[in-house]
């Protein structure tokens, strides 16, 4: 009689796996691929703490996004590298000092997020 017992919670388990499986491939999740911009707006709206000091028409402590990619298309410049702290200012080299200390947060950003940063600001040129 155990053995019957034991069989049939063995064959219930069985089963009850194989009708999860089957429910998970009926309704398989969906995940939203994100593009370099909306990974970019994240970080600068996020953990880039970035929007304290940029917002995308309007000088405030820092100069616009739409400013800072109109000269970065303008002079050849690459944001990264500037993320980086391996490049001078081109936009308001006065304002270096102020933004030098985020580069503790921007330089230790993965490289993938440093170019999305990149895409969300030069996506302001329009």
């Amino acid at each position: 009689m155990k053995r019957i017992a034991i069989v049939f919670f063995i064959l219930t388990l069985v089963s009850c796996q194989n009708e999860k499986k089957e429910k998970e491939s009926l309704y398989p999740e969906t995940e939203t691929i994100q593009t370099p911009q909306q990974l970019g707006q994240e970080i600068f709206d996020g953990k880039g703490v970035c929007y304290t000091c940029h917002k995308p028409e309007t000088k405030t402590i820092g100069p616009s996004l739409k400013d800072i990619a109109k000269i970065y298309k303008a002079k050849g410049g690459n944001i990264v590298e500037f993320l980086q702290g391996d490049a001078e200012p081109l936009v308001d080299p006065s304002q270096f000092e102020v933004m030098k200390t985020n580069f503790a947060i921007t330089k230790n950003l993965p490289l993938e997020e440093q170019k999305a940063l990149e895409a969300y600001i030069l996506s302001h040129l329009n």
